[in-house]
């Protein structure tokens, strides 16, 4: 069982959208990369960013990133250890999360908006993997 956020869980998020059709379908004209930055983490100081290479209803690579100018992404989401939980067990929307602020966005919210059942499915992706999280 892949701990949220590690690099065993970064591949298991990579595997996940490439196994499922309905991701692939929503995200087919998607374009656009992510950080996915994780602050708030229990025992750790320093936030854990995760890079999602996101194209064409594809994840064509993801990995945690230990230096942040390591790529200039498209977009980048943030949030605390217990804002990501909620996502990933579909107790938050991540659109609904967007749009109250538990989730920080830099990168266009109009490009975000025009594909909200890709955010969907990339959740519903997400979902399926059996994830520890720290405690």
């Amino acid at each position: 069982m892949p701990r949220f956020p590690s690099q065993e869980w970064a591949v298991a998020f990579k595997d996940a959208l490439n196994t499922s059709k309905n991701y692939a379908e929503a995200a087919r004209n998607w374009e656009g990369d992510f950080y996915f930055v994780v602050t708030d983490i229990p025992g750790q100081g320093d936030p854990v960013t995760m890079y999602a290479d996101l194209w064409h209803g594809q994840c064509r690579d993801a990995y945690i990133v230990d230096e942040l100018d390591a790529h200039r992404p498209a977009f980048t989401m943030t949030a605390k250890l217990p804002t990501w939980r909620k996502v990933i067990e579909k107790k938050l929307d991540p659109i609904q999360g967007l749009l109250t602020r538990q989730l920080k966005l830099e990168g266009s919210m109009t490009t975000i908006m025009k594909n909200v059942k890709a955010a969907t499915e990339l959740v519903n992706s997400l979902s399926t993997i059996d994830t520890q999280f720290p405690a």
